[in-house]
């Protein structure tokens, strides 16, 4: 392809950088061939040139898609090179937080600094079993791989980790024998995991130190094999070392450290234990000072060494020994301190009495003089003499410091060597993995020896890495049957030929090292002499003479020549050694001795196993000749690295690189150089250019068909997908040496794929195009119509919103004129009528002060009137007195003077005769006439008088009126007066209040005024306090608001906590049902090893003859947990297993042992209490036969005394009764339409019953007096009776004293059971006739009480005697019901307690024996006798719901119900539960005839016999579930009749009456509950094994929705494709297993309850497997998927719609995957998303969220990635969540179950039993 289609505008490419070592830019303009320059744009915008090389014309490397940044593996990258390379390490490690990614067979780790939650149980679990490029890298998919090969390929395998100092390659080897620890399923990986681990402190404080690069840098190499065994389990582990960095004990370098042990020793040196040891700080020591950092920060050297002393200790160090390897490493520390002073040129000595050499020889056991004169001394040895030769003081302190790391490099040995001890074993090994731990290639300012040889064996590692990865390519070509073509990769034969080969550098080093005066000079000059001229790879530095310089395959290093030959030599005075041999301390005697083992040419050491073991050095204190030393250690070295070599050739090799992102051990910090640099340095680059030299994109016709069907036409798709994709290929791509095709697969070369995910872009950029514009072009119309819609509606409110106006204008306008009119008329009325009143007022002030002007001169003229009148009358009487005084003295006198005249006349006339005559004549007449005068006179006198008295009362009335009215009129005179006065103090008053007007009006102007200005401040203030008034209002308002909304929330809260602390309560019961039940499943699991043992020592011991003990103290009473089955194990292998069993388990046989002697004393105890009982009860008997011949008459006269006693007071009782019925129904009848007149007729109804009850008992009665009576007849007559024949005659019929005997007794419990019936029955009457006394003077009472309540009522008014009425009939009611209540309560504690007596007799009968006294009542006695018998009712006969079977018919009933029964026939043919009821109906028979053993045996046969058929056939899900039901069914039928009150409450009458009688079984009932828990979670593991396989391709991988996902490409190791192809399971797979699985346990009759869980569990596991796998595969993070995992989730939901089960549970375990797939939809990009998030996703955690955010990956151009800002928002707001931070879902986690009691409503003698079982042995009963 030309460059000109590549190199097009806006196309982006890596140009080089010094700082970020590559940078992105963008093309501005198309590049055309002979440009020398291209226009670039930076990403930051700037505009730069990039010159093009004009030799080489090299373009920059172009970029990658943006689909293809992050993969897992680099190989999946279009464009293989360095900067495409370093920018996916940097976007997973820095942006998606991914510290693994595959680069073809390698993993690259890069160190995070930082603790991650990957490496947990579920991680491994996770990767356990599942193929390497099926999930995302990570340490355990390398180690996965490694195990799985293992075991197919039966062939050993190797892990190779490297990397420089500090880049985690520890760590890594760690976790990779951690995961081998986990899967290997051995009982004893956790041992020999700890101990693998608990050598890591102790190789570490040994051969850890800190370096400027890392703070505990290992400074040695070692490769640990783990050994399995047939089984592929972990048996042991053996660990090598290599090159031990001795010079470091001697010196440091600047910013450096010694070993950890010697600072941890320092630190700990105030400890009692270390007093001995002399010790300071370590800046007291030569050895630990010269570094000048003796401390690191955050590490507590003191804790440390705690931890070394544990590790010691686990791994079998004892303390002394572990004291005597700190007395040498203390030893070592005071050696350097000793002081050697030059004596001269040519000798040194030691001062006397050096305290660093007096602690050194007292600490290792050695004389002061031997050793201060061999630390100054040589001797040397010739052919014929021996010299001793003073050392000059250089000497002697180099000697001394080769004699420190001598020492130390013995105990490193040493520790080594104990180290394997604890970790190998004796069983046999099958095959290995090996974990290579070593340094990685390493380059300093100052390299020297070690250094050389770090890099001399990384230069084999990469020399075989290489082959290894070119063998690959090659054979993956050779597999696809491709055109093989030699790829050129760089070989770096040539750099080991110069170091190794003969004349190389080690050779030359040796030589010089046998020279008797070689030095590191005359060495460099020989290497400059040899390898100068002759070899590219060697240089010389132009300003040393001493140095050299060698280009290795990852860079050119410079070595110092000072110090080469010491360092190989490694020398050690001979004498020096010898005195620490003849040391009296054993442990340093036990280093030096263990050299003079012997070894092998090859360097074996003999140890158990036939193992081999290479030791850091061959020894070099064997004396085999005068030389000290027969190799050097560059030979050793070159010898260990060939082994080492051989071993992983012999292997099958997986590598790990680690990374080392960043030189300050910041977390998650990337440094691009440093990073390039250790990609160079550890071949992942070459890894990438030899797979860019060939086809380094492979994919399979269904991928390449599947991504790029949008470049084929319809024309172009042919049946045939191998013909479909070459037919397309060759018209995409014109030069065909870009692609080949294979048998399976498409090879494309570098930069292809690019080029094909152009082309898709492009055209699927068109179709966007396309359908955008189809899409904009709808929505623009829609949005047009909508506008025109709105417009129409907006018009139509906007016009009827204007006339709405228009109207309430006008009618405002209308009101307003009408307002006016009205407002003023009424103003106008207002001053009218204010005038008006004014008016009123002027008139009336006006007309008052005129009417009181008028009324004045009125008053005025009627006083003077008055006063006139007065004086006039008073004159006038005056005058008129005087008058009549006048006239009546004149009538007087002139009366008087006639008066004396006629007197005069008359005595004249008296005095005659005649006159008197006349007189009397005249006065007869008179007499006469006046006599009629007088009458008539009298009547008028009478008429007078009555007129008189009429008028008298008249006047009486007249002047008592006038009197009134004189009163009055005086009154008024006085009123009139008074008023007078008044008027003129009102006057005077007047004056007064004018004056007080005109100063009130001036007050009243003034006060107008301050009244105004008050009231102008009052409205301010009011203003002012109305708006205080409205704040604090408002703030009442928000306070009352603000107090509910706490109220509210404070509710809320103690919601939450009630809601929270039950949750937690139930968490908290389900725990401890989980952990109940998984100690079930650990017990289980032991059960099953056990049985496994025990076959095997029946396997191993079958065919051995001897002498077989057996237990003589064997007994059947034995634990129930226990027993052994009874049945098809009796024969002679099951019984040597048994013995031998027995034999081995010692504690066992002398427990069961123990507890047989303990029940047979409990047994002989029983028979002694059983004789006892039987003789008391004897004499009790014939005690009772004497007294009861005395007292039986007695007894009957009283009873019948009593009875005629009852009778009487029954009559009277009966007669009182009547009278209050009569009195009752008369009441009744008096007030009729009372409120209590219902109770009175419950009343007479109850009384009435009671009567006939009464009338019943009465006949009872003298039913049993009658038949007392006879049989005291009849008795009497047995007593009476003497005559010798007679007696001869029924002891003739009596044949022997056992019949009589037998007769005797049955008399008498007959006539004991009816004086029972006669004793109960009278307690009865007496509590009836009670019971009846006291509802008479209830009803007494209660008819008071109406009578009381009804007068009441007649007194109240209607609505009140109604309101009344209904009160009195509800608190009626209400104490009724209380009564009735009370009543049931009674009656139910009646019924228990005769229940729990019923237990107590029937127990109490089977201890008497009383099964053995059924019968003894003759036939003939009862026949002879004149007793009449009692008629006890008997039930009819018919089936008791129980099977009979004999006790050698139990094996053959557990053999064909449960052995060998099909559960398929069953489920289909029989009802559910079949075996439950059959194995129950037995269990009742045994209970039925009281047989203990026959319950225990047959349950326990029952129990074993399930355990042992779900052992056989514990793998298949039908005889699970079949055997799950039926042993729920079992239990429930042990509940529902075990007499239980609980479990009582749904039978029916029939069904209590089968309730067992004899035996509780709740203990045996635990125990089946317990098989119950067994039984689900096999079939809950069963389910799983079955449904794992498929959920990850049915839930993830295969395409629900066709065409919505599509494959992005994929890199060395292949994903699962996720096409479905034949075989592939799919999600209607995972529906119709589960439908299946649903089936069957409905046809088994599972409990509803028990399928529920079931179902749950099943969803539980299909949601935590597939969440797990999203979280784990960086591939199915993406939009697409999450919109297949919800369509997915939605068909689990319609199934479970289907069945019935939506509302237990089952959809809420599926809510975190459902929460998953809706955050791979969402958007994310804004605060709200990020909200959103947070609200949405409750059921992840914080990891499983950031998690996903971190591996969202867009499989198309369009997608956007999430960007770290919005990861570090989720996570800044998810900070205060309280969680778990594990990642992954448990998917072993079960949850507990329960079993709700299931009554069954099926009665156990309908239960028909048929044929096809073969149970033709059992007798229904």
């Amino acid at each position: 392809m030309a460059a000109s289609e590549l190199y097009t505008k806006r196309a982006r490419v890596w140009i080089p950088d010094a700082e970020e070592v590559w940078k992105s830019a963008e093309l501005n303009k198309d590049y055309k061939n002979g440009d020398a320059s291209l226009q670039l744009m930076l990403e930051d915008g700037t505009n730069i040139e990039h010159k093009l090389d004009p030799k080489t014309k090299n373009l920059p490397y172009l970029r990658n898609p943006d689909i293809l940044v992050g993969e897992n593996d680099l190989t999946a990258l279009s464009y293989l090179h360095e900067p495409a390379v370093l920018h996916n390490l940097k976007v997973r490690f820095m942006d998606s937080k991914l510290i693994y990614t595959y680069c073809g067979i390698v993993l690259v780790a890069i160190n995070p600094y930082e603790t991650l939650g990957i490496y947990g149980s579920d991680i491994i679990n996770a990767y356990s079993g599942q193929n390497m490029g099926d999930m995302d890298p990570h340490i355990f998919a390398v180690a996965e791989e490694a195990y799985k090969q293992m075991a197919r390929d039966e062939r050993n395998q190797s892990i190779i980790v490297s990397g420089e100092s500090g880049a985690g390659k520890t760590v890594s080897a760690k976790y990779a024998m951690r995961y081998f620890a986990t899967v290997s399923g051995s009982t004893s990986e956790a041992n020999v995991e700890q101990k693998v681990l608990a050598s890591n402190p102790i190789m570490e404080a040994i051969g850890n130190a800190k370096t400027t690069r890392n703070d505990n840098s290992s400074r040695f190499g070692k490769y640990i094999e783990i050994g399995f065994d047939t089984r592929y389990r972990i048996i042991g582990a053996n660990m090598r070392t290599y090159l031990l960095e001795k010079s470091r004990v001697v010196f440091q370098a600047d910013e450096e450290r010694n070993y950890h042990i010697f600072y941890q020793l320092c630190a700990s040196s105030h400890l009692p234990e270390f007093k001995m040891l002399k010790l300071s700080s370590a800046n007291d020591f030569l050895y630990t000072r010269q570094g000048r950092s003796p401390v690191i920060d955050g590490v507590d050297d003191t804790k440390e060494l705690s931890s070394t002393r544990k590790a010691f200790t686990l791994l079998g160090i004892n303390e002394s020994n572990q004291m005597g390897l700190f007395q040498v490493l203390a030893a070592i520390l005071h050696l350097g301190n000793v002081e050697i002073k030059d004596r001269d040129s040519d000798s040194s000595v030691i001062p006397p009495n050096n305290g660093h050499l007096t602690a050194f020889c007292d600490l290792v056991g050695v004389t002061y003089q031997d050793m201060s004169q061999w630390l100054c001394h040589r001797k040397l040895k010739t052919a014929t003499e021996t010299y001793i030769k003073t050392l000059p003081r250089l000497q002697a302190t180099n000697a001394r410091d080769a004699l420190s790391k001598h020492i130390y490099a013995k105990l490193f040995n040493w520790i080594v060597e104990h180290v394997n001890k604890a970790l190998i074993t004796n069983f046999k090994q099958h095959s290995f993995i090996g974990v290579l731990d070593i340094y990685g290639f390493e380059t300093f300012e100052i390299n020297s020896f070690e250094q050389f040889c770090i890099n001399y064996a990384n230069e084999k590692l990469q020399q075989q890495f290489n082959m290894h990865v070119f063998k690959l390519e090659q054979e993956e070509y050779m597999k696809e049957q491709i055109p093989w073509t030699l790829i050129d990769f760089y070989d770096n034969q040539p750099c080991i030929n110069l170091i190794e080969a003969k004349m190389g550098i080690l050779d030359l080093l040796d030589e010089e090292c046998k020279m008797p005066k070689g030095s590191d000079d005359s060495w460099a000059q020989k290497l400059y002499n040899t390898h100068l001229k002759t070899c590219s790879l060697f240089e010389k530095p132009r300003m040393s003479n001493r140095a050299f310089i060698i280009q290795h395959f990852a860079d050119k290093v410079e070595y110092q020549c000072e110090g080469f030959l010491e360092k190989n030599k490694d020398t050690v005075n001979e004498e020096q050694i010898n005195v620490l041999k003849a040391s009296k301390f054993p442990l340093l005697v036990e280093l030096f001795h263990d050299g003079e083992k012997a070894i092998s040419p090859t360097g074996q050491v003999p140890g158990t196993g036939g193992r081999t073991r290479l030791s850091i050095k061959p020894e070099k204190g064997r004396e085999k000749s005068s030389k000290e030393h027969k190799k050097t250690v560059g030979c050793q070295f070159r010898n260990s690295l060939q082994m080492l070599m051989e071993t992983l050739n012999a292997t099958t090799p997986h590598y790990v690189r680690c990374i080392k992102p960043n030189d300050f051990k910041l977390s998650f910090s990337f440094d691009p150089k440093r990073a390039v640099q250790q990609l160079r340095a550890c071949g992942v680059l070459e890894t990438i250019r030899i797979s860019a030299a060939g086809f380094p994109s492979r994919w399979t016709y269904q991928e390449f068909f599947s991504r790029y069907r949008v470049l084929m036409k319809q024309k172009d798709v042919l049946p045939d997908k191998r013909l479909t994709c070459r037919n397309v290929l060759e018209h995409l791509v014109q030069d065909q040496d870009k692609y080949q095709f294979g048998k399976t697969k498409i090879f494309f070369r570098a930069g292809q794929v690019a080029y094909l995910e152009k082309l898709r872009a492009e055209k699927l950029r068109a179709a966007c195009i396309r359908i955008q514009k189809t899409i904009r072009c709808w929505l623009a119309r829609k949005k047009y119509l909508r506008k025109r819609s709105a417009a129409i509606t907006m018009q139509r409110f906007t016009r009827g919103y204007q006339a709405r106006c228009l109207a309430k204008f006008m009618r405002r306008t209308q009101a307003a004129t009408t307002i006016q009119k009205y407002q003023r008329m009424c103003v106008e009325k207002k001053r009218y009528r204010r005038k008006q009143a004014a008016a009123l007022v002027m008139q009336t002030i006006l007309r008052a002060y005129m009417a009181r002007q008028k009324y004045r001169a009125l008053l005025r003229e009627s006083k003077v009137v008055i006063i006139q009148k007065r004086v006039r009358g008073w004159l006038a009487r005056c005058w008129y007195k005087r008058c009549l005084v006048s006239l009546v003295y004149l009538q007087c006198c002139f009366r008087r003077m006639k008066a004396r005249r006629e007197l005069k006349k008359l005595k004249i006339e008296a005095r005659s005769v005649e006159h008197f005559k006349k007189l009397n004549k005249g006065m007869e007449n008179k007499i006469m006439q006046l006599q009629r005068k007088l009458d008539e006179q009298n009547k008028e006198n009478r008429l007078v008088n009555e007129r008189l008295v009429g008028l008298e009362n008249t006047y009486t009335t007249e002047s008592e009126r006038m009197r009134a009215e004189l009163s009055r009129l005086r009154g008024a005179e006085e009123d009139a007066k008074n008023k007078g006065h008044q008027v003129n103090s009102l006057l005077e008053e007047l004056e007064k209040l004018r004056k007080e007007l005109s100063s009130t009006q001036k007050e009243k102007k003034t006060i107008e005024d301050w009244a105004q200005t008050y009231r102008s401040e009052m409205e301010t203030m009011v203003s002012e306090l109305k708006d205080q008034n409205g704040s604090l209002k408002k703030e009442k308002d928000d306070l009352n608001r603000l107090i509910q909304e706490q109220s509210q929330q404070m509710t809320e809260k103690m919601a939450r906590a009630i809601l929270e602390e039950t949750q937690q309560l139930k968490t908290d019961l389900n725990e401890e049902r989980s952990r109940y039940q998984n100690l079930l499943t650990e017990h289980l699991r032991l059960e099953e090893k056990y049985d496994d043992l025990k076959e095997e020592m029946v396997s191993s011991n079958v065919s051995k003859p001897g002498h077989r003990r057996t237990d003589s103290t064997h007994s059947s009473n034995g634990s129930e947990y226990t027993y052994n089955s009874e049945y098809a194990e009796l024969e002679d292998g099951a019984r040597a297993a048994e013995d031998v069993t027995r034999g081995m388990d010692t504690s066992l046989t002398l427990k069961l042992q123990k507890r047989l002697t303990e029940l047979e004393q409990e047994k002989q105890s029983l028979r002694n209490e059983l004789e006892n009982k039987e003789d008391q009860f004897l004499r009790a008997r014939a005690r009772d036969d004497v007294e009861f011949k005395k007292a039986r008459g007695a007894e009957l006269e009283y009873e019948s005394l009593k009875r005629q006693e009852l009778e009487s007071e029954n009559k009277k009782l009966r007669h009182d009764l009547k009278e209050i019925r009569q009195s009752l129904v008369g009441n009744a009848a008096t007030s009729v339409g009372a409120a209590g007149s219902p109770a009175y007729k419950v009343v007479l109804e109850q009384l009435n019953a009671s009567c006939e009850e009464l009338e019943v008992r009465k006949e009872e009665v003298l039913i049993l007096r009658s038949q007392l009576v006879s049989q005291k007849e009849a008795m009497h007559h047995k007593e009476t009776m003497t005559e010798p024949s007679v007696y001869v005659e029924d002891v003739s019929k009596l044949k022997d004293a056992g019949e009589l005997k037998q007769a005797y007794v049955g008399l008498k419990d007959t006539n004991r059971l009816l004086e029972h019936q006669l004793q109960t029955q009278r307690r009865g009457y007496d509590s009836e006739v009670e019971s009846l006394r006291g509802e008479l003077q209830n009803v007494k009472e209660e008819n008071n009480r109406q009578q009381q309540l009804l007068a009441q009522n007649l007194q109240l008014p209607p609505e009140a005697r109604i309101e009344a009425s209904l009160q009195h009939e509800i608190t009626r009611l209400t104490n009724e019901n209380l009564d009735l209540m009370e009543q049931l309560e009674k009656q139910d504690r009646t019924i228990r307690k005769l229940k729990k007596q019923l237990k107590v007799y029937s127990k109490r009968i089977g201890e008497m024996g009383a099964g053995q006294t059924e019968g003894q009542t003759s036939p003939g006695q009862m026949v002879d006798e004149p007793i009449h018998p009692v008629n006890i009712p008997r039930r009819e006969k018919d089936f008791q719901g129980m099977l009979e079977y004999n006790k050698e018919d139990e094996l053959k009933l557990v053999k064909n119900l449960i052995l060998e029964l099909k559960p398929r026939g069953v489920a289909v043919n029989l009802i559910p539960g079949l075996p439950a009821y059959i194995l129950f109906m037995c269990l009742r028979h045994a209970d039925y005839v009281n047989d203990d053993q026959k319950v225990r045996t047959l349950l326990t046969s029952t129990i074993n016999s399930i355990k042992k058929i779900l052992k056989k056939r514990g793998d298949d899900f039908e005889t699970v579930s079949f055997w799950l039901s039926n042993t729920c069914r079992f239990l429930h039928c042990l509940k529902q009749y075990s007499g239980d009150e609980a479990f009582m409450k749904h039978n029916s009458q029939r069904q209590n009456e089968h309730c067992l009688s004899n035996f509780d079984l709740a203990e045996y009932r635990q125990v089946i509950s317990d098989l119950a828990i067994q039984i689900y979670q096999q079939l809950i593991k069963c389910m799983e094994n079955i449904l794992q396989p498929m959920i990850v391709s049915g839930m993830l991988e295969h395409e629900t929705i066709q065409g919505v996902s599509g494959v992005k490409p994929t890199g060395l190791r292949k994903r699962t494709s996720s096409i479905a192809d034949e075989g592939t399971y799919t999600l209607d797979s995972i529906l119709r297993q589960l439908s299946a699985f649903h089936s069957t346990m409905c046809q088994h009759g599972t409990d509803p309850e028990l399928i529920k869980q079931v179902v749950k569990q099943q969803f539980y596991i299909i949601g935590a497997v597939t969440l797990n796998n999203l979280l784990l595969r960086k591939d199915m993070c993406s939009w697409s998927k999450g919109m297949q995992i919800r369509y997915n989730v939605s068909q689990l939901e319609e199934w479970l719609r289907d069945k019935g089960l939506m509302t237990f549970g089952a959809k809420e375990t599926l809510e975190p995957l459902i929460q998953a797939a809706q955050l791979l939809q969402v958007k994310k990009k804004t605060d709200e998303d990020a909200d959103a998030i947070c609200s949405m996703c409750l059921g992840l955690t914080t990891a499983q969220i950031v998690k996903v955010l971190n591996l969202y990956t867009p499989v198309n151009e369009f997608e956007e990635r999430v960007s770290v800002s919005f990861i570090r928002t989720i996570q800044t707001r998810l900070r205060d969540r309280c969680e778990s931070p594990q990642l992954l879902m448990d998917t072993k986690m079960i949850y507990p179950v329960t079993f709700p009691f299931s009554p069954s409503s099926l009665a156990l003698e309908t239960i028909q039993i048929p044929s096809s079982l073969n149970l033709g042995f059992l007798t229904r009963v």
